[in-house]
């Protein structure tokens, strides 16, 4: 089976985050970049999956140069090979322009099976399964806990609030899991070593066939207006009861609206 897995660098979510005060997009270069940790379980389960039926097993990442740091770190967990998109012209595209840029890679890639985590950290749409599983014409199962391959059939239990739900569908496919699916594995000395020389290929947008003009800021469908930092925690509201407690207690609630 030829399976593809979706991997994101983003900013360390254990740190302080920021938006760039020029265009209102991640501050990318004032954080510590790391792999997206859903990803980390698709890509534990493109593993488990490979070393059932065998296959190979692709990184895909799109980003800026420094994303090469994670796509070593990726490959050093055992994948095959890796595909790097990589064009200036990228700054800047939203949700559906990136899912675009990625349709384009993953129809040159081939793949039997798309796996990719629930959301990313940074962005938290959690749409991009669906639209890149829109665009290929393939089925999306996603939210998946628990995935199973039989042939050319997979079968997930979907994460829901209320329990999960039973879905079904022939490969090709695109699968998003969440951190509920497996423990991802600790990348070996030897994987380390192992990872600096497996192939990583780079593709531009020219290379897949992806005007300029539809990525980027000029084709965006979104876009940050304005950005402010959170502001500091104050202390709490103190009530100091005199017989008249319960009654400032409820006022204070219904000021915060929780009646």
């Amino acid at each position: 089976m030829n399976i593809v897995v979706l991997v994101k660098q983003v900013p360390d979510s254990g740190a302080d985050r920021n938006l760039r005060n020029d265009d209102n997009t991640v501050d990318r270069g004032s954080a510590n970049n790391v792999i997206n940790e859903m990803d980390e379980y698709a890509i534990e389960e493109a593993l488990k999956i490979k070393e059932a039926h065998g296959g190979e097993v692709t990184i895909l990442t799109m980003g800026p140069d420094r994303a090469t740091e994670s796509i070593r770190k990726a490959l050093s967990m055992g994948p095959d090979k890796a595909v790097h998109v990589l064009d200036d012209a990228l700054h800047g595209s939203c949700a559906v322009a990136t899912s675009k840029v990625l349709a384009a890679a993953l129809g040159q890639l081939n793949a039997d099976l798309v796996i990719c985590g629930a959301e990313s950290t940074d962005g938290r749409v959690q749409v991009m399964p669906h639209m890149i599983a829109e665009r290929l014409g393939v089925a999306a199962l996603t939210g998946a806990r628990k995935l199973t391959v039989d042939g050319a059939t997979l079968t997930v239990e979907r994460q829901t609030e209320e329990g999960y739900e039973v879905v079904t569908a022939a490969t090709p496919a695109v699968v998003s899991v969440w951190d509920t699916i497996n423990e991802p594995r600790y990348p070996s000395f030897k994987g380390i070593m192992a990872a600096k020389k497996k192939p990583v290929q780079t593709l531009s947008l020219a290379d897949l066939g992806v005007a300029a003009d539809e990525v980027g800021f000029g084709g965006a469908t979104s876009a940050v207006v304005e950005h402010t930092k959170r502001p500091p925690r104050s202390g709490g509201a103190k009530i100091t009861d005199e017989g008249e407690g319960g009654v400032k207690l409820v006022e204070f609630l219904a000021t915060e609206k929780f009646v």
